[in-house]
């Protein structure tokens, strides 16, 4: 059953599951990555030039008339220097003592404040904020001219360096790992009954379906698959075994008539003096007529059993009970008593085929008379055949409709016949939503078919009641032959053979 392929299928599952669990993880977690390296750099940029700005200030407020006095850092921004309009530098911080000035900038009047990384091969790179002194003060201490105090600090690792990318990077390839992994150890996980199930089916064969799959406990998704398969793995076991038995039981029904056939065949050519050629003939035509009748049966049950649709239309089942009682002679009378308007939705031949199976076994173990009826009990169309001959016992009553079952009584009454007339009858029943059971009768055998009947007379069926089916008239009479002539009925919708026998009893 492609164990191995259905062997692979789990573990590839499980890594595609895995690469890309794995791949969205690496994308999500590179991009929370890369923001929050940027929040980190811009965080930490923001406040190092709002401390070069405080500290600025504060040096500028200290600033008095005559030689201004070096700055004193108290916090870590130590690079501090006082510059005139020329760039020189008139005072400065012992970290910046002996250094050029910090930057080349010089902020305007209108937008005194400004930021900047210098970088040289000396120094390395500096953070600097450059603060114009205001003109009020420079006018009182440097008669206008401008100046300038430059505040910053060497540029941390963390901006001078990539160690924090580095870090954010092995860390999204570690988080994104453990996501793999632990993604890999889930679907290992949850897979584990899909490879049991996948073990358990590949031990099925056709010739042993009465293994089963384990059910896995609780209510989960494995669990109703689980009992999805079982329950499909019983109805192929029933299906299977039914098929061999119809294979068996037709195969026993098919050669008696053909090695009769042969029997009577070679006594012909090896006695050709002691033979009449033409009962010879006669014999031989009557098995292939019962042998056509045997195959037409099975064809006919075939397609019901593959569920073949036919064409459906509104039959008034009362008057079509009528006219099959009517077309049909025997010993004993038919007595119908069937109302007006008892309508069904379903296929003429069928239904035709269903009665004249029912009528010609009562008529076939009636004593004196057979007695039809037709109404309409609740939403139900109800048609009953009943004899008075000795009846079915109970034990038998569901045995009638299996195929190629005859009781002994129907065997000595008539001889003949497929087998299937009953068969053929109750799936036609099924066919139409409705059933055909034998029920208790204070004598004889009692047939009861029940049908969905038709509410509405006057207008068109509903589509959900139509088949599908496109309509065709049929090609072949659909009731079982019987030996003899076939003549044609006056009912031009269908043509079947006179007085067709029905087995089953």
């Amino acid at each position: 059953m492609g164990g191995g392929r259905a062997s692979r299928l789990p573990q590839s599952l499980r890594a595609r599951t895995t690469l890309a669990v794995g791949a969205l993880a690496l994308i999500f977690l590179s991009l929370i990555g890369t923001a929050v390296n940027y929040l980190v750099l811009d965080r930490v940029q923001q406040h190092l030039s709002q401390e070069s700005l405080r500290a600025a200030a504060v040096y500028m407020q200290s600033l008095q008339p005559g030689r201004p006095q070096p700055p004193a850092p108290t916090t870590r921004i130590d690079l501090l220097q006082l510059v005139d309009s020329r760039g020189r530098v008139v005072a400065a911080s012992a970290a910046a003592a002996g250094r050029p000035a910090l930057t080349t900038m010089k902020p305007p009047a209108d937008d005194p404040e400004q930021d900047r990384v210098e970088c040289s091969a000396r120094d390395g790179c500096v953070m600097v904020t450059a603060l114009r002194v205001p003109s009020l003060v420079t006018a009182q201490l440097w008669q206008g001219e401008p100046h300038f105090v430059y505040a910053g600090m060497v540029e941390p690792a963390v901006l001078a360096t990539d160690n924090l990318e580095l870090f954010t990077a092995a860390g999204i390839v570690a988080i994104t790992g453990l996501v793999a992994w632990g993604n890999w150890w889930v679907a290992g996980r949850t897979l584990r009954p899909m490879a049991t199930i996948r073990e358990r089916m590949s031990e099925i064969t056709v010739s042993d379906l009465s293994l089963r799959v384990p059910t896995p406990p609780g209510r989960t998704e494995y669990a109703l698959l689980v009992g999805t398969i079982n329950r499909t793995l019983a109805r192929l076991e029933e299906a299977v075994r039914q098929q061999r038995r119809f294979a068996a039981t037709t195969s026993h029904e098919l050669r008696t008539p053909i090695a009769g056939l042969r029997t009577s065949l070679e006594e012909a050519v090896l006695y050709p003096d002691d033979v009449d050629p033409r009962q010879t003939i006669r014999e031989a035509l009557s098995t292939t007529q019962r042998l056509e009748m045997i195959v037409d049966d099975l064809l006919v049950l075939a397609r019901l059993r593959a569920g073949e649709h036919a064409v459906r239309e509104r039959i008034d089942l009362g008057a079509l009970v009528r006219e099959e009682a009517a077309n049909r002679s025997g010993r004993v009378p038919i007595r119908v008593r069937a109302a007006q308007d008892v309508r069904v939705l379903g296929s003429r031949i069928q239904l035709i085929r269903v009665l004249d199976n029912l009528l010609a076994n009562a008529l076939r173990h009636a004593d004196h008379e057979v007695v039809v009826t037709a109404e309409r009990i609740g939403g139900l169309a109800v048609v009953t055949v009943t004899d008075d001959g000795d009846g079915i016992a109970p034990p038998d009553r569901e045995r009638v409709f299996e195929r190629f079952v005859r009781l002994e009584a129907g065997r000595r009454r008539e001889q003949g016949g497929s087998g299937l007339g009953l068969t053929i009858s109750r799936d036609i029943a099924h066919a139409h939503d409705g059933t055909l059971l034998i029920e208790d009768s204070p004598r004889g055998a009692r047939f009861v078919l029940r049908l969905p009947g038709v509410h509405d007379l006057q207008g068109e069926p509903s589509p959900s009641q139509r088949s599908a089916a496109p309509k065709a008239p049929p090609s072949r009479p659909q009731a079982p032959a019987r030996h003899g002539a076939k003549a044609p009925r006056r009912d031009q919708a269908r043509v079947r053979c006179k007085n067709p026998p029905a087995d089953g009893e």
